[in-house]
């Protein structure tokens, strides 16, 4: 288990109130008839920070937006409205070259290692693609390549071969050289290992652990495996339906849950001990409409502990104890572990 950054931690990313809406194609009837358009609520008023060289996890079930989220951190998707601060600057609105410059401190590791890379390249031409849209000297770039490709524990012989010629492991090591080349300060991991066997897993979760601690970086790791979460964040925040409703330190969500969802998440975690006996939480429904959201709390149709409060008021999300933020009407009665 990581130790916990200390909430005295310099914060390098900070989020505050950001939405991101997809509208919808909207057809000349509607329009004759001033209907509004309708939106895809992908991120929905959503607030967080990470510290310098922290591991904060994000969490959830598919289609509940922390891809968006991690795209609009990173100026991938201009966001609907909210902040985005990265190392004290506020790059919400962030145009041309200085959006451009700031992409050498901010990269992105994405999920599946079979689309992500050219199968047209050779791997030297992969990783040093970052490097030549900053006008790095030849000389320069050669080394800088060499040394990302030695990071990930890639032989330098193995840079004139095409992607192919490589397994899923050794792609995905490809894609983190590729993302480290630049000596950025912040990467966004999107579901890095999802697409991997297990003992491959593994490998990678090491690599990327050693790469943070020799390089200093910080890390918004993406995910749907809370295992994954439980290995490598310092913090972990839930994420459902376009919402956040929970952060804190990863040991104690997972030992003491402050949300209903939270805990379904964390009763899914196989247990590797069959003498243990696997308590799962019970759930009915699907994950919500991001287009028509239910009213009040967004869980609250498939939460077995919802009343009227949840249904009529969102509850936001709020301080339970020191840490421990969660976004729940009767939060503090999880404080002892039972429920109301």
């Amino acid at each position: 288990m990581l130790s916990e950054v200390s909430a005295l931690s310099e914060n390098l990313v900070e989020v505050e109130n950001l939405v991101k809406h997809f509208p919808l194609s909207h057809s000349i009837l509607d329009k004759i008839q001033s209907k509004e358009a309708l939106k895809v609520h992908a991120v929905d008023d959503v607030s967080l920070t990470i510290a310098r060289n922290e591991t904060l996890g994000l969490v959830g079930e598919s289609g509940s937006g922390k891809t968006t989220l991690g795209r609009t951190i990173l100026m991938l998707e201009r966001r609907t409205s909210g902040t985005i601060t990265f190392d004290g600057d506020q790059i919400s609105s962030m145009k041309g070259e200085a959006l451009r410059l700031l992409r050498k401190k901010m990269q992105i590791v994405f999920q599946d290692p079979y689309s992500s890379l050219d199968p047209r390249s050779r791997i030297k031409d992969l990783i040093g693609e970052p490097l030549r849209a900053f006008k790095i000297s030849r000389d320069e770039l050669e080394e800088r390549v060499k040394r990302a490709a030695s990071a990930v524990n890639l032989p330098t012989d193995s840079l004139r071969r095409f992607p192919h010629e490589f397994s899923g492991g050794q792609r995905q090591r490809i894609a983190v050289a590729r993302a480290i080349a630049l000596e950025p300060e912040f990467i966004v991991l999107d579901e890095p290992t999802s697409a991997l066997d297990s003992s491959v897993q593994a490998q990678i979760l090491n690599l990327l652990r050693k790469i943070q601690e020799e390089a200093g970086l910080t890390y918004l790791l993406i995910t749907h495996n809370v295992g994954v979460v439980r290995y490598m964040a310092n913090r972990m925040a839930v994420m459902y339906s376009g919402k956040l409703v929970e952060i804190g330190p990863t040991r104690q969500v997972l030992e003491r849950p402050l949300h209903p969802y939270t805990s379904v998440l964390i009763s899914s975690i196989p247990q590797p001990d069959p003498k243990k006996r696997m308590e799962t939480v019970p759930v009915t429904g699907e994950v919500p409409s991001a287009v028509n959201p239910p009213r009040g709390c967004r869980f609250n149709p498939r939460c077995r502990y919802a009343q009227d409060e949840c249904r009529a008021n969102e509850p936001q999300l709020r301080e339970i104890l020191p840490g421990r933020w969660a976004a729940c009407h009767f939060a503090e009665k999880f404080i002892d572990g039972t429920p109301h």
